[in-house]
């Protein structure tokens, strides 16, 4: 997902204000959980990025901005991936790796693992497959992966933090495999986690698998948004705005803009395209603020928010999961 949207004018939280927010125990609206204050940033130094030329053998094949960190080249149109064909069977092969690696960090998750040490474990998984980590550099971002944990909504960097008991942890693997890209996330539970957050984490799974159900030809795409925003509603969750899911392929992000709420956004499905679909939900407020990294983004008021995610295909009678 990383990027899919992310408006420039999100507020951006001050080092002050990051500070005192810390790691402190939330009200008990929101449950028994730490709020998430990523150690290792800074409001004047950038995060070190290793040149990506050393952190991946030189004959695994890169995606453009491996060495640039430009963002994706979007285009006006919606590209139509014919099932069957040999893309169909690459996109199939980038994405069946993304659910590997994705199974693999899930197995990394306990009590006392850092964020860091899963990043360096699932990067090896991915190199070791003669594939690309697709955040790595893409738009400067540092790491392999994305881990979010408890409100943090999206885009966590991986840290030194120990994850502890009762945290959950979104952990968001695109792959870049033989010129395609693989996405998939899903939230995890460390231990014993409260009834609210695992109530949190049940409701956004659903609402992943049951938007995915009315996927298919001549659907409209705003019938995704209503049917996770009806599921979060009844729930008393909300559904995040600013990011979306995106279409996939040879580019990282493509068309088309896949929103997770209510919307009267045009277009329609059709047989053979290929996008994700990434519903987050959040206990409070779904409004959010970026850290000082300029990626991090948590809730503003500190409620939990957890994320299920597949890259699917539109067959000729539904959608093929393509990340299961």
């Amino acid at each position: 997902m990383l990027g899919s949207l992310l408006p420039p004018k999100l507020p951006r939280l001050s080092l002050h204000a990051a500070t005192y927010a810390g790691r402190s125990r939330l009200p008990p609206k929101f449950g028994s959980f730490q709020r998430i204050y990523p150690a290792s940033l800074s409001p004047s130094k950038p995060l070190p990025l290793e040149p990506s030329s050393a952190l991946v053998p030189p004959h695994i094949n890169r995606p453009y901005y491996a060495s640039s960190g430009s963002p994706s080249q979007w285009s006006p149109e919606i590209p139509i991936v014919p099932l069957g064909s040999p893309q169909y069977f690459k996109l199939r092969a980038a994405s069946r790796l993304a659910s590997d690696a994705l199974k693999y960090a899930g197995s990394l998750v306990k009590q006392g693992i850092t964020t860091l040490e899963i990043d360096s474990l699932v990067h090896q998984f991915i190199i070791s497959k003669n594939a690309y980590p697709s955040p790595l550099n893409y738009m400067g971002f540092p790491k392999s992966i994305c881990t979010s944990i408890n409100n943090i909504i999206a885009h966590g960097i991986p840290d030194s933090r120990k994850l502890i008991e009762g945290d959950i942890i979104n952990i968001d693997i695109t792959v870049f495999l033989d010129g395609y890209h693989g996405d998939t996330s899903s939230t995890f539970c460390v231990g014993c986690v409260d009834q609210q957050g695992l109530d949190l984490v049940k409701t956004t799974e659903i609402s992943l698998t049951d938007s995915i159900k009315v996927c298919g030809p001549g659907v409209p795409f705003k019938s995704i948004g209503k049917t996770v925003q009806h599921i979060a509603k009844s729930n008393n969750y909300s559904t995040v705005s600013e990011f979306s899911g995106h279409g996939i392929g040879t580019q990282f992000h493509q068309q088309p803009l896949i929103f997770h709420f209510q919307n009267d956004e045009p277009g329609t499905m059709q047989e053979g395209m290929v996008f994700t679909v990434e519903p987050m939900l959040c206990q409070g407020s779904p409004k959010l603020v970026i850290y000082p990294d300029g990626w991090t983004a948590s809730t503003i008021d500190g409620g939990r928010s957890a994320q299920f995610e597949h890259t699917i295909i539109i067959t000729n009678n539904g959608a093929e999961i393509l990340t299961q």
